[in-house]
């Protein structure tokens, strides 16, 4: 999908801040400096417009942005963050739970793993979560340019099997320096949300 028009709506901390729109949305998780904002960066074309940060666990808050004034991409705080207290950790995954598990106009999760290792135990632990909720999930490797092209296929397998995902799980392998896989998750958000050029 060619997006020009992009605007991040609002940081929402709690449901009453969510955007009232019935367009379809899509959220993004992983792991703290997993590359959720260069994917979003990727998608939506621009160079910085979702804020790479250094320091993990930088997003404290649901950040909805709106695409083309057609679905919105929320960026999900990340997970596996150490240096945030176990009472804002606790706050976290209430706002995170609440928000995947009642918001209707949510029509899937992109999960972002780093392809460079195999998938940590909060990675495991989102994955079977959303299998348990039924929430429609793409997982997504990400840094792929770091790793050997004669590496990828077992990638796919460490990554599947990591999660403890079934062999026919959705995934695709992603670099936001080459852009290699942004046109396999762009396929897969217009097959989910209906949304196309």
């Amino acid at each position: 999908m060619q997006v020009n028009d992009v605007e991040l709506t609002i940081s929402a901390v709690e449901e009453n801040q969510y955007p009232v729109t019935d367009w379809p949305e899509l959220a993004l998780v992983g792991r703290s400096n997993v590359g959720k904002s260069s994917l979003t960066n990727v998608l939506i074309n621009r160079k910085n417009y979702a804020h790479t940060s250094s320091q993990p666990g930088k997003t404290q808050t649901l950040n909805f942005y709106e695409v083309e004034h057609k679905l919105y991409f929320v960026d999900v705080p990340g997970y596996g963050y150490a240096k945030v207290s176990k009472k804002q950790r606790e706050k976290f995954g209430k706002m995170i739970e609440n928000y995947l598990t009642t918001r209707e106009q949510l029509r899937g999760v992109v999960q972002l793993v780093d392809a460079r290792h195999a998938p940590t135990e909060d990675d495991q632990m989102m994955f079977q979560w959303l299998a348990y909720y039924k929430i429609p999930t793409l997982v997504v490797a990400t840094k792929v340019d770091k790793v050997k092209p004669n590496a990828h296929n077992r990638v796919v397998k460490v990554v599947k099997e990591g999660l403890g995902a079934p062999k026919d799980q959705d995934l695709v392998l992603f670099s936001a320096t080459t852009k290699k896989g942004a046109e396999q998750v762009w396929q897969w958000i217009e097959e989910r949300t209906g949304v196309s050029d």
